[in-house]
């Protein structure tokens, strides 16, 4: 006897949805949920990788530097030659550890288990996940990171520049069972952020909704673009344009290559809006009718209580509305 779903499957395959499909679809409704209720799961995001993403894709053994811009800001990652440079899911060990920072307020860091960080995010606990979030650890530990800034501030230029590792050291126990918690506190694990890592989350904690990086970890292009999305319409001070193309163009921010071709490109960008959409029904951001420009409004994606945003030691959250334009 054949079971009724591999029956459906043969006969009828544009019926059948997979278990991660339906995880999504309850994902995408807890996350509208919590926003109409105003209790989102707050979380937070660093400027550099709002502003400019990781590389989506893995990029080529040999490919050790990679570089984006938006406008002003340029961010360059060196990879280190054992592990590579980071890319895909690699995206939420940064916003892990920033929201983890501003949580307990401190340059050190402490969580029990691997087990913590895979569900916070909602991926699976078995040993593939496991291992994946360890090489995952290994290549951000690994990075170099670089940013800067130019601007004009009244008649003065104004030139930041950072260049910073994202750990100064960790302690993290790696075990074969991703589930086993530590026997003591002696075993927790132990990360000290990088002083420049940690100053920059200080001085810029953007606000991030964990219940929609949980859904789109999978998904990272959708991932940057919903953060930048977040940050973007909430400095945004009416209807504002931003190229999509050109040495200021959003495909010079997105952590991809891949889509030099514009017709590629303005593609790839509706399917991301259409999934943000699912997640943020109001967001105010839609392709231009000559296809050359986004256009977006000001709107606030992270509705949590202001008292919450504004708790990191007792100093207003300061969103820098001079990067990017």
């Amino acid at each position: 006897m054949e079971s009724a779903g591999s029956a459906l499957t043969r006969i009828s395959p544009e019926f059948v949805v997979s278990k991660q499909k339906l995880r999504q679809a309850e994902g995408s409704c807890i996350v509208r949920l919590k926003r109409e209720e105003g209790k989102q799961n707050l979380g937070f995001s660093s400027r550099p990788f709002v502003l400019c993403g990781l590389p989506v894709r893995k990029p080529p053994a040999d490919q050790m530097l990679y570089e984006r811009r938006n406008g002003d800001f340029v961010l360059q990652i060196t990879g280190h030659p054992n592990y590579g440079l980071p890319f895909g899911q690699d995206r939420i060990v940064p916003i892990y550890l920033a929201t983890l920072a501003v949580r307990q307020q401190s340059q050190t860091i402490r969580f029990r288990t691997a087990a913590e960080m895979l569900e916070t995010f909602g991926m699976h606990k078995g040993g593939k996940e496991y291992r994946r979030l360890v090489a995952a650890f290994e290549r951000i530990f690994g990075a170099t990171i670089f940013f800067g800034t130019n601007s004009l501030r009244g008649t003065a230029k104004v030139v930041q520049r950072s260049r910073f590792s994202f750990f100064r050291e960790a302690q993290i126990w790696y075990s074969r069972n991703a589930e086993q918690y530590p026997i003591s506190e002696q075993f927790e694990n132990v990360i000290v952020l990088s002083g420049e890592f940690y100053r920059e989350i200080r001085a810029h904690p953007i606000p991030a909704d964990l219940e929609v990086v949980k859904v789109l970890a999978g998904a990272p292009a959708v991932l940057d673009l919903f953060m930048w999305l977040s940050y973007r319409c909430f400095v945004a001070r009416g209807k504002e344009t931003i190229p999509l193309f050109g040495a200021c163009g959003l495909a010079s921010q997105i952590g991809s290559s891949e889509y030099a071709r514009p017709r590629r490109f303005r593609e790839k960008l509706d399917g991301w809006l259409e999934s943000v959409r699912v997640l943020w029904p109001d967001c105010p951001a839609e392709i231009s009718a000559d296809g050359r420009s986004l256009i977006v409004n000001q709107a606030i994606a992270v509705r949590s209580e202001q008292s919450v945003l504004n708790r990191w030691n007792d100093n207003p959250i300061y969103l820098d509305r001079t990067i990017s334009r």
